[in-house]
């Protein structure tokens, strides 16, 4: 397991040329200011691409077998689960970690069936995950439409992750893949640790900044370092550039964990709910830096207003202006594009090519988007 204080030591630091975003303190009449990503980004005189389409563009005609891939991965002789699998394929998402295990492939050479095979494993395991997390949070929606467990009931929601796990397991046994399995399987265990960690520390509300890294780390950044890795293990046997594409996915998805929880202070539209991370009293980045900035009474009355089960949008305002003059966002932002940064070094010694403009874009993506 990676040790989660060094995140403390390293990517404090804000990039040559990158801007800090906006505040986006929950205060009357704030929101996301920000432009967004730029739709190209120069780095060492060549255009970088930093919108979603231009960075999937070098695995595009990828993408579109790897769709019919996954479509056939997932398809059952069972009618009832072939007809839930089939709703499954009809919520759109971005589909971004498919396209890191691409992108992360060609890199290194050609697109192989091995890489194809790691792309739907991390997708069928990913897709279980979200099923099996809307059964938990007894969730009703996903991506705009109705979740599982609000159309089938619960048990068929277990199910059914159960069987995606199930094919993705039997999709690397089948072809020999024991590199990839271990990869996702050990990506998983660290998902249910650092969320077993987060529930445990929540109860007490006693998260310091080790403590949260170590979290984020196992939670988000160990599945997308299996994707950016995987890849890698799909077209080279160097070790060396495997454990660089490994270290690339880490760092992206600290600063990717890092930027939603950013969006749990501003106004616009982010994908969710604002303010949920406070309303399920979960200590982010942002606060627990202000709240170790602040006073002894000044600490006391917003935990007061955390531990509540139920806040108002008042008491949500108060915490995000709070978390804002206290240093919490900015401290964040820096943070942020600090592994932003770290992630983009991290592919320093990779040859030139498209499949590492869009990867290196992806880092800018990621800590621009706004949702």
């Amino acid at each position: 397991m990676p040790d989660a204080s060094q995140y403390l030591q390293r990517g404090d630091g804000t990039p040559d040329g990158l801007p800090s975003p906006p505040n986006e303190a929950l205060t009357e009449g704030s929101g996301d200011s920000s432009s967004g990503p730029s739709p190209e980004l120069a780095v060492a005189d060549r255009a970088i691409p930093t919108s979603l389409d231009a960075i999937r563009e070098p695995v595009a005609s990828e993408l579109d077998h790897f769709r019919d891939y996954f479509r056939e991965s997932m398809r059952s002789d069972h009618m009832l689960l072939d007809k839930i699998t089939q709703y499954v394929l009809r919520q759109k998402g971005k589909r971004i970690r498919p396209v890191l295990v691409l992108l992360s492939a060609k890199q290194f050479g050609d697109v192989t069936e091995t890489s194809y095979r790691a792309a739907a494993l991390v997708e069928l395991l990913h897709t279980a995950t979200l099923v099996h997390d809307d059964v938990v949070d007894d969730a009703e929606t996903r991506r705009g439409m109705f979740s599982i467990n609000a159309l089938w009931k619960n048990k068929i929601g277990v199910l059914l992750g159960d069987f995606l796990l199930s094919r993705g397991l039997l999709l690397s046994l089948d072809h020999n893949d024991y590199d990839m399995l271990h990869t996702l399987s050990d990506a998983v265990r660290r998902m249910s640790e650092g969320e077993l960690l987060q529930i445990e520390k929540s109860r007490f509300l006693d998260i310091d900044e080790e403590t949260y890294f170590r979290i984020i780390s196992d939670k988000t950044a160990s599945l997308i370092a299996a994707c950016t890795k995987a890849g890698a293990l799909s077209a080279t046997d160097d070790e060396e550039d495997v454990e660089r594409m490994r270290i690339f996915g880490e760092k992206l998805g600290l600063a990717f964990q890092i930027r939603d929880d950013l969006f749990d202070f501003s106004m616009q539209d982010a994908g969710k709910p604002i303010g949920i991370d406070l309303q399920e009293k979960k200590l982010t980045l942002p606060v627990i830096v202000a709240l170790r900035e602040a006073s002894s009474r000044d600490r006391k009355r917003i935990m007061k207003i955390i531990k509540k089960d139920e806040k108002s949008r008042s008491d949500l305002r108060e915490v995000g202006t709070f978390v804002a003059d206290h240093g919490g966002l900015d401290y964040a932002r820096r943070r942020m594009e600090g592994l932003a940064n770290e992630a983009r070094q991290a592919l320093s010694a990779s040859s030139s090519s498209p499949s590492r403009d869009a990867l290196i874009g992806l880092t800018e993506y990621t800590i621009r988007r706004k949702r």
